[in-house]
């Protein structure tokens, strides 16, 4: 079966026969799960979307939708089996169903292949041309099916150029000709279109015409918006004045490719980097390149903006890429020195809460730890004095980094989310109001209060969808997963099978991500093991699993599992003391637990030791995407062991 959203919503079977799916609300719930791709819509969220004023009885309503649709898109699903399409998942339901079975996601995918590589043309072509018409085109009075409709919108138009652009570089394009002119018509504020448009033109011998063009629309953009054409459009022109008889390809959408200064560039890359995924990849390469740009002009002034203006909320401790942070640090504390203390207290601010945030502390050991934590301070008092919120939720985020120093820091955390969070909501910061909702699910996680994490979780999805920030989905989603672990170990709970099953999902939707900076592969080991370790069971030995950076912390307990006692006591003499992060407390805990298991006696009191300030959190809670269980547990096997030597 497959299912199509780029036109009116349908459902095929595999002969392209036509599913029965109901009325207009059974539609729009169906429309609404693929819009979610693959992650869990909670009912009340579910409710909110298909009605401005819920009815009384709404959520029996939805519930009958969903029945319905079951019977409809699995009519062969024998009684009493779990549905395998449309499931029930955490307070919600999720939809379940391949990438290229459904039309929008085989879109989207086809044009970010088609960015990388312009040997995906053709699979760019067949996805542009299974367009039917305005996405969700009869889901109409819904604002989620409006926004999700403008953007679909905004990447079909974006795919139509980048067709055009990857024909005219591989030396073809005469042809579209008359496909530009209705698409500049229709959309005249598009500069890549005219550029394209004016090299197709070019292309067909009608270089008359290609200057026309590009004088056509820069009389539109002076004349309507007080706009010169951008520096592609120029150059263009000049290239065409001065008689090439080939032009060089359009530079690429990402900013190091594209004549911008240092400061437009950090800007851009800022904006896209709110968008997560391979924007936020590109956007950090683009950002380094703009302060090594701004270092060059010798200009400390405009260093010190291009450094700061990178203020994209950081929730995880560990970078997704060291080296590049390193060398951010290095620029900001290089140009700190330039700007001498006497200089300007925004600016230093600034470039203070950059080095904090820049260096998270699971990468950092000894001094440079400690000057991060100074770093992260004294641009918390500096905007404060300055009574500037955008800046002090920036202060912030630094503070927020640097507070993994040691386990059991879970309250103070949230202290630093609830006043980011404030801060945020009174001042219309709706990414920091991400940021804050999330650093307070962590540290309600951390504490085992799973009523407030959720209601966070919740909190945080909303705003997500009015920020575009499209990896809170994927986080909660581990979160409900945690939850539903944690359960499993309560009398009459979910089963450990149910918990592991969420954690699969889990980690499905992270590996569909293409980018989760701070989250290194190992997460769904660790979770399994944590879930077995809550059912007083040995840890997974399957071979197949990826440990990830754990392996060191994780190992101790595999080898048990393998029986293989002297390698394991080998091992547990080679961990290493946990890194400072949200992991820590978890690492800890397991070994605490191999220590105890094998008599470990100096191992159990280093342990112990280490765990004593986090006796009231559960490990592997303060990341909010697993648990091991409370962390009083493994402190009482540890100092238990440790008395005994």
């Amino acid at each position: 079966m497959r299912i199509d959203v780029l036109g009116a919503v349908r459902a095929l079977r595999a002969d392209g026969t036509p599913v029965d799916l109901g009325g207009p609300r059974h539609r729009e719930v169906l429309a609404r799960l693929v819009a979610a791709g693959g992650r869990m819509v909670a009912t009340d969220t579910l409710v909110a979307d298909l009605w401005a004023e819920p009815p009384v009885r709404a959520v029996g309503a939805l519930r009958t939708f969903v029945a319905a649709l079951r019977r409809a898109v699995e009519p062969d699903r024998p009684p009493r089996t779990p549905p395998r399409v449309l499931v029930t998942e955490g307070p919600g339901y999720a939809l379940r169903l391949p990438r290229d079975q459904v039309d929008a996601h085989r879109f989207e995918d086809a044009l970010a292949r088609a960015r990388r590589t312009p040997e995906a043309l053709a699979d760019l072509e067949a996805a542009l041309a299974a367009w039917r018409g305005p996405a969700y085109a009869d889901v109409t009075g819904s604002l989620w099916a409006q926004r999700e409709r403008a953007r679909l919108e905004e990447l079909r138009l974006e795919g139509i150029e980048l067709r055009a652009r990857l024909l005219l570089d591989s030396g073809a394009g005469a042809e579209l000709v008359a496909e530009l002119g209705a698409h500049v018509t229709e959309h005249p504020w598009r500069e890549p279109a005219w550029g394209l448009l004016a090299r197709a033109l070019h292309r067909a011998g009608r270089q008359a015409d290609a200057l026309a063009t590009l004088r056509r629309a820069r009389t539109m953009l002076v004349q309507q918006l007080g706009l010169d054409p951008g520096a592609e459009l120029r150059r263009l022109e000049a290239d065409i004045l001065h008689g090439a008889t080939t032009l060089p390809p359009a530079r690429t959408v990402w900013t190091a490719g594209v004549r911008l200064g240092p400061r437009t560039t950090v800007e851009l890359a800022r904006t896209l980097a709110l968008a997560g995924g391979d924007a936020l990849v590109h956007s950090r390469r683009d950002r380094l390149a703009a302060v090594q740009a701004a270092e060059r002009t010798g200009d400390i002034a405009l260093t010190a903006r291009v450094i700061g203006a990178y203020d994209v909320p950081a929730l995880w401790s560990r970078a997704d890429d060291p080296e590049q942070s390193r060398a951010v640090v290095a620029a900001a504390e290089r140009t700190l020195t330039a700007l001498g203390t006497d200089g300007p207290a925004e600016l230093r601010a600034r470039l203070l809460a950059t080095v904090a945030v820049e260096s998270r502390s699971a990468d950092l050991s000894g001094t440079a730890s400690e000057r991060a934590g100074r770093a992260a301070r004294e641009a918390e008092a500096l905007a404060r004095e300055l009574d500037d919120p955008a800046l002090l939720v920036f202060a912030l985020n630094g503070v927020f980094l640097q507070s993994f120093t040691r386990p059991g820091l879970a309250a103070a955390r949230d202290v630093i989310g609830a006043e980011i969070l404030d801060l945020a909501t009174r001042h219309a910061l709706p990414n920091f109001a991400v940021l804050g909702r999330l650093v307070r699910l962590q540290s309600a996680s951390a504490l085992g209060d799973l009523d407030a994490a959720s209601a966070h979780a919740r909190a945080a999805e909303r705003l997500a969808v009015s920020t575009e920030a499209s990896l809170v989905p994927v986080l909660t989603g581990w979160f409900r997963a945690r939850v539903t672990a944690a359960r499993s170990a309560e009398p009459g709970g979910p089963t450990a099978a149910t918990a592991a099953a969420h954690y699969r999902a889990a980690e499905d939707a992270l590996a569909g991500t293409a980018s989760m900076p701070g989250l290194h592969r190992g997460l769904f080991a660790l979770a399994l093991l944590g879930l077995r370790l809550l059912h007083d069971r040995p840890a997974p030995t399957d071979p197949a699993l990826d440990w990830g950076p754990y392996r060191p912390w994780t190992q101790p307990l595999v080898l048990l599992a393998r029986n293989r006692v002297e390698e394991a006591r080998t091992a547990l003499a080679a961990t290493p003391e946990p890194p400072f992060d949200h992991m820590q407390e978890a690492l800890w805990c397991l070994t605490a637990h191999a220590a105890a298991r094998l008599g470990e006696h100096r191992a159990a009191a280093r342990a112990a030791t280490a765990l004593r300030t986090a006796r009231t959190d559960h490990a592997g809670g303060a990341s909010g995407l697993l648990t091991l269980g409370p962390v009083a547990r493994y402190l009482k096997e540890a100092e238990k062991c440790a008395t005994q030597g």
